[in-house]
């Protein structure tokens, strides 16, 4: 399920680890140009080759404030997004003599490309395009299914995938029982609420019995949303977590988990290598 680790948050944990890979999930590929990606994860993966990941995404991820700043085209067209991965792909291959431009670092360097979707758009260019898929069910999972299928039945062998890989991304919040981990859970919730209410902001602190204070549209707003989510003790964690993974067959999971609290955040990952790590992993 987690055969090799992932990290995505670049050169930090590159520097204490060894195996475990390292990059983004991702890079919203809108705000920038494809050769400065391809340089700036050409000088990663040069610095520790073989490890690295590259998560491409569609949406802009900003407001035209910060797009601007970021020297972005705003007429371009959000279709532009596939020509945008296979510039940028292309950086990642050796230069050929005469070549008139290359990414220096990034020609050559062994970095794996995926592509992030909360849609059916991501996959279909992912299977176009013979590329890794990691879908984004952790917050958006109404076409987590669809999406799946599509790209598993459309997907088209290529030089860097010979068959379909797909991550998923899961909610996990793990505690020592059940009612201590339904009470992180609510900063995420309290979170989302705010979100759509039109009053984004920090993640909140928990509180105590936040469901019996839901409303009904509350309710299944949340329970719709946040339908990819895992949420108890160790025994729960781990049956849950298989159980995903058994109805999904994901091959590998994108895990988050927005605890207010820095220690009991940690534990929470604890716990959930402690109940799925396999025997002899390590960083």
């Amino acid at each position: 399920m987690w055969p090799r680790g992932r990290s995505a948050s670049g050169l930090a944990p590159a520097e204490g680890t060894q195996r475990i890979r390292i990059g983004a999930g991702g890079i919203m590929l809108p705000n920038h140009a494809p050769l400065i990606v391809a340089e700036q994860f050409g000088t990663l993966a040069a610095l520790h080759p073989g490890r690295v990941d590259l998560g491409l995404g569609r949406a802009p991820g900003t407001d035209q404030v910060a797009a601007r700043a970021l020297r972005r085209n705003l007429a371009a067209d959000a279709d532009e997004f596939p020509q945008d991965v296979v510039e940028l792909i292309a950086y990642f291959r050796p230069a050929e003599p005469g070549q008139a431009l290359q990414a220096v670092p990034g020609a050559g360097q062994e970095v794996e490309v995926w592509i992030l979707g909360s849609s059916t758009f991501g996959a279909q260019l992912a299977a176009y395009l013979g590329l890794p898929y990691a879908f984004a069910s952790h917050f958006a999972p109404a076409q987590m299914v669809d999406a799946i299928a599509i790209y598993r039945e459309r997907f088209r062998p290529s030089e860097r995938l010979a068959a379909p890989r797909v991550m998923l991304g899961l909610n996990v919040f793990a505690a020592e029982t059940d009612a201590e981990a339904r009470r992180l859970f609510s900063s995420l919730q309290q979170a989302f609420l705010n979100l759509r209410r039109g009053r984004p902001g920090k993640l909140p602190p928990p509180v105590e019995g936040l469901d019996a204070q839901l409303d009904p549209h509350a309710r299944a707003m949340l329970d719709h949303a946040l339908a990819c989510s895992v949420v108890g003790g160790p025994g729960t964690v781990r049956r849950g977590v298989a159980d995903f993974v058994a109805r999904t067959g994901a091959d590998e999971l994108m895990v988050t988990a927005q605890i207010h609290d820095h220690a009991a955040r940690v534990r929470s990952f604890e716990i959930l290598a402690e109940v799925h790590a396999p025997a002899g992993a390590a960083a």
